[in-house]
């Protein structure tokens, strides 16, 4: 029984470092978790603005004349690169999304009948490491079409 004792006597703290060590580890994923989450939530967000904005984009940038001169045919409406983009821009701007997403950063594509918006915008994670960066660059895509046969 005296060796015993001994024993518990001579180990007594080495404990206390794996349960620090544990805790940081803990707390290195809580933060790894939080900062994942929260770009999640940007690109998300993002790229449901993006969907919104290629449909708008798509709807307004279409060459609307053709179908009021030459009504509804088998060829698809047409869209024109600047038009898309104005149309975008201005969604853009009537949902609020340049002052919800500061930096906000636009691309819009037009290929045939589709039109593929792009927005890259900066995330603010939640919490960091020392020498890490506080913001991350998240992009959502979104895109529509014209013809659905495309």
């Amino acid at each position: 029984m005296a060796e015993s004792c001994r024993w518990a006597r001579g180990e007594r703290g080495s404990v206390t470092p794996l349960i620090i060590g544990f805790a940081v580890i803990l707390m290195v994923l809580v933060a790894v978790v939080l900062d994942a989450s929260a770009a999640f939530v940007k690109r998300q967000d993002l790229g449901t603005l993006a969907e919104g904005a290629a449909l708008q984009g798509a709807d307004l940038g279409a060459e609307g004349r053709e179908v009021y001169t030459g009504g509804l045919t088998d060829a698809p409406l047409r869209v024109t690169p600047s038009a898309a983009s104005a149309a975008v821009r201005t969604y853009l701007r009537q949902v609020g999304a340049y002052d919800a997403h500061p930096g906000l950063a636009v691309a819009v594509r037009v290929e045939g009948p589709r039109v593929t918006v792009e927005l890259t915008a900066p995330a603010e994670l939640p919490l960091t490491f020392p020498g890490a960066s506080e913001t991350a660059s998240v992009t959502g895509r979104g895109s529509a079409v014209t013809d659905p046969e495309t």
